[in-house]
């Protein structure tokens, strides 16, 4: 698969099969759609497209009211990867862009950029100016322009209908198995490690500690979670606290990880973790000691729910 990080460079005389949205998540529904235009496009000889956006049309939209995102670029992209699509095509979201009439917006991108075939969309995409134009506008042009329009109905799982939206609101409750769940893979958090305070290596838990650098980058509900994490192309078993450390009396928030049975040095190092499950709330403990005896019983459990390694 290709990535290309600038439309402005992509090209193609080959017909494509293509689809167009934020992705957030790359969550089953999503999945879904990807699956529809990946086999459709090796049916009929053609590519398969991806085009998607950045930054997140929101944050151009409303700067006042941004919205956390369930994936970087950096992530959604590597999630994509696995799907396997020939393009996905990230096209700069602007204000001006956001301006393009319905019919500017299918000439520009749909014909002149992608070279489309067929366009495989969700239930409930819309495009262009002021997001008016709906499904019946796009098979108008459609049968104008000579390319096919499907539309995938949502995904649901248990009756209930996935959204970003939902996975985002379980990821601030906490509810990390839900979010999971609708995702269809483990919630990434990628970040670089950073120098601590170094409490945790006197009392035989050394934690790296992670900066996640997009700050738009969601982060779930303070607590101790199961975690796993690459080194070096290596998935490791951890446990990682959201949260503030209210033992040693901190202020901030921070991210720490403590890789279960290894040990080294990834200081400077950008790690991707993955999060499982949520162990328990972050508690202030009387002392460092029973900090240190909650940690046993935290990896002890850990250890007992992953034998093996999900991923």
């Amino acid at each position: 698969m290709s990535i290309i990080r600038n439309s402005a460079t992509f090209t193609t005389s080959k017909k494509t099969i293509v689809t167009v949205g934020t992705f957030d998540g790359v969550h089953l529904g999503h999945q879904e759609i990807i699956t529809q235009v990946v086999e459709k496009a090796k049916k009929s000889g053609l590519a398969s497209v991806l085009l998607t956006f950045d930054p997140h049309p929101r944050k151009v939209l409303q700067p006042n009211a941004p919205m956390p995102l369930i994936q970087t670029l950096e992530e959604r992209a590597a999630t994509l990867g696995r799907h396997g699509l020939n393009h996905v095509v990230v096209h700069p979201f602007t204000k001006s862009f956001s301006q393009l009439s319905a019919a500017a917006y299918v000439e520009a991108m749909l014909l002149k950029l992608l070279n489309t075939k067929e366009i495989v969309i969700g239930h409930n995409h819309r495009f262009g100016k002021n997001r008016a134009a709906a499904v019946d506008d796009l098979e108008h042009f459609g049968n104008i322009y000579d390319f096919g329009v499907t539309q995938i109905n949502p995904q649901q799982l248990d009756n209930i209908s996935i959204s970003s939206t939902k996975i985002r609101m379980a990821l601030s409750a906490g509810e990390i198995t839900t979010a999971n769940a609708y995702l269809g893979h483990p919630f990434m958090l990628t970040g670089t490690v950073v120098k601590g305070h170094k409490k945790g290596r006197t009392i035989g838990f050394p934690t790296a500690n992670i900066s996640v650098e997009n700050r738009y980058k969601i982060i779930p509900k303070e607590g101790v979670y199961t975690a796993q994490v690459n080194i070096a192309n290596k998935w490791y078993l951890g446990m990682m606290n959201i949260g503030t450390n209210p033992t040693v009396n901190g202020q901030q928030q921070s991210i720490e990880l403590h890789i279960i049975n290894w040990s080294g040095n990834v200081y400077d190092q950008r790690l991707q973790v993955a999060l499982m499950d949520r162990v328990r709330d972050e508690v202030k403990f009387d002392s460092m000691a029973d900090l240190q005896l909650q940690l046993e019983k935290d990896k002890d459990f850990i250890l007992t729910e992953y034998k093996t390694l999900p991923l």
